[in-house]
């Protein structure tokens, strides 16, 4: 495998050194691979993952940079360790965050020469990322070059092809607004923003204004596809072969001639946005802040207009079908992980063997169980002792281990079902955990409470919010490396922004109100030896108030999940009375709700753990 890598380096390099290019005669002296796919995709296809391919680094994040004698990545700090064990004697490690460290648009400009080339593939770059990369260069008197091909396609031999699975209608039960509402929204924003359409490139966004989905990438259910809005015309590019009658029979509006969609094949995105832009009329053209710069740059600048996409600020806000459908799956999904748990401790004390990969097929197969189950959410994170340490850990054949009694046990999973998405963390000891493990777990689980039970302005960002998860590991010495919370779709990417909980300052970050679905996910991790992570997903909703400041309506937390968090990881000296008083209250929700599902279903050893887990503290 890494003679393989190796080979591929070598190749890539001689692309770079024999590359020509119509505006500038020299050879490539740096190329830049980012983590994305031409809509700016957080999970991609498999053919896509090229950072990966050339690399061996799998996290979902991170970007490459090869020279002729150099090659880089550059990652944060939920993926340090991880890089540590994929990367080989070839690559640099380079640690987003640590202060030594600098950005890679600073690292080409210091390290190369006055005239030399980058090249970069635009159509996995944001127009926002080309920018800030194109000013650091330009400063140097270094050229940004937009290669006409992705390079490491023509090093990688064995590339797969695009998937091809249909593309199915979600029916208004589940989405509780036809397409065509959505559609009228859309032409809203238009004139709220003074533009002639909007160009839609976020797989997602699509997605959820036509309620499609699709398989295209891996535990996400959207289909790869560009959309156009205007007050006149709708326009929607997509491969042909998915184009089936029952898509064209979805789309037919209902009443309004305008709505008649317009089907224009994906590969011609390129020709017509540039045709279209540059019409006789000018239109100015609304595109997200993450379009890819090979599309930005087909729209002269004073015609285009980016931000934040509009859908994205709709679709953040759920309807009320869409909070029932959120609050009625994660029941579901509560009991899945109550037999699951119960079946593993049953596994364990007979001495049966179970590995981290074992386990979470046995999850699987449990979710499949529930009714409209689709699949997961993402790849189930199951880990055990110091791969729990390694925050984004996938289990593979060569890092499996086995469940034991002896050490903690982390798993972070979450399942796509057709009236909403699932993401929870348990974090479980099936033996006698240390005074610094409970000590450890206890902090975190404060922190999750703290923030469970934060009341705060509506709309407030969630930057604000982030300190009230860590101050309890703070007052320690202690702390964990990733964000707090993010956003969630409605059976749709389980990571969805514009909101989340973070350190870092989100510019896009509308604030939080009502009706938003977001997770809340502190965590602690011991290099080497443990990792700990308690998540629920939660909604914000209406807080009563004593008094009224201005008339601002302050909002709060309502829990989703109902999973028990295990009480012997619990060190009941840390707790509060309030906190006792939270997770008595938290377990008993989870009595009620949960229990009748397992009864109905005839789970009974999941039903006997969860009366067992959820029994009051004193």
């Amino acid at each position: 495998m890494k003679e393989n890598r190796l080979a591929s380096l070598i190749a890539l390099r001689r692309c770079m050194k024999q590359y020509k290019h119509q505006t500038v005669a020299t050879p490539l002296h740096a190329l830049v691979v980012p983590s994305s796919d031409a809509h700016n995709s957080e999970y991609l296809a498999d053919r896509d993952k090229r950072r990966a391919f050339i690399s061996g680094f799998n996290g979902s994040r991170g970007l490459s940079v090869i020279t002729p004698h150099e090659a880089l990545l550059w990652t944060d700090g939920r993926y340090f360790l991880q890089a540590e064990r994929e990367l080989d004697e070839n690559w640099t490690l380079m640690k987003e965050g640590v202060p030594e460290v600098p950005p890679y648009q600073n690292w080409l400009a210091q390290h190369l020469e006055p005239g030399q080339t980058v090249g970069v593939d635009p159509m996995t770059l944001t127009h926002d990322s080309w920018r800030v990369l194109e000013d650091a260069l330009v400063n140097a008197q270094i050229a940004l070059v937009a290669t006409e091909e992705n390079l490491v396609d023509k090093v990688w031999s064995e590339q797969p092809s695009y998937p091809e699975d249909p593309i199915v209608p979600l029916d208004i039960g589940f989405t509780g607004k036809d397409w065509e509402t959505k559609i009228a929204e859309c032409r809203s924003v238009l004139v709220k923003e003074k533009v002639d359409c909007m160009l839609l490139s976020a797989l997602d966004d699509i997605a959820y204004v036509l309620n499609l989905r699709g398989a295209d990438i891996k535990f996400n259910p959207v289909f790869f596809s560009y959309l156009m809005i205007s007050q006149e015309r709708i326009v929607f590019f997509l491969e042909d072969a998915k184009l089936t009658d029952s898509i064209r029979t979805w789309l037919k509006p209902k009443e309004s001639v305008k709505n008649v969609v317009q089907f224009e094949s994906y590969e011609s995105i390129k020709p017509f946005l540039s045709k279209y832009a540059s019409g006789s009329d000018k239109p100015r053209i609304l595109m997200s802040s993450d379009i890819t710069s090979g599309l930005s740059s087909l729209v002269s600048a004073n015609a285009r207009v980016i931000k934040t996409s509009p859908v994205a600020l709709l679709k953040v806000i759920k309807n009320q079908t869409e909070i029932e459908g959120f609050i009625q799956c994660h029941i579901r999904d509560g009991a899945a992980l109550c037999a699951y748990f119960a079946w593993l401790e049953k596994e364990l004390s007979h001495g049966k063997d179970v590995t981290e990969i074992s386990g979470a097929e046995k999850l699987r197969e449990i979710r499949a169980l529930m009714s409209h189950f689709v699949g997961l959410s993402f790849e189930t994170i199951s880990s055990v002792g110091s791969n729990a340490a390694v925050i984004h850990y996938r289990p593979s054949e060569e890092t499996n281990r086995a469940i034991t009694k002896d050490e903690v046990y982390l798993v972070d999973s979450g399942a796509q079902y057709r009236d909403g998405t699932t993401d929870v963390t348990r974090t479980l000891h099936f033996g006698s955990p240390t005074a610094f493990e409970r000590e450890c777990f206890t902090r975190v689980l404060k922190g999750h409470i703290g923030l469970a039970n934060a009341l705060f302005p509506s709309k407030l960002v969630g930057n604000y919010l982030d300190t009230l998860a860590r101050q309890h590991l703070w007052q320690v010495g202690l702390d964990y490396v990733h964000g707090t919370g993010h956003g969630v779709g409605s059976f749709l990417n389980v990571h969805e922004g514009p909101i989340g909980i973070s350190r870092r300052h989100i510019p896009s970050d509308p604030g939080l109100e009502e009706n938003m679905v977001m997770s809340n996910e502190p965590g602690y991790y011991e290099d080497g030896k443990f990792g700990i992570r308690i998540e629920n997903l939660v909604r914000v909703v209406k807080a009563d108030t004593e008094h009224r400041f201005k008339d601002r309506q302050f909002v709060t937390f309502d829990n989703l999940t109902l999973v028990p968090i295990q009480l012997k990881m619990v060190d009941p000296k840390l707790l509060s009375q309030e906190e006792v008083s939270y997770l008595n209250q938290y377990h008993l929700t989870c009595r009620e709700k949960v229990g009748p599902v397992l009864r109905e279903m005839g789970l009974e050893d999941g039903l006997k753990w969860l009366m067992k887990e959820t029994c009051p503290m004193g």
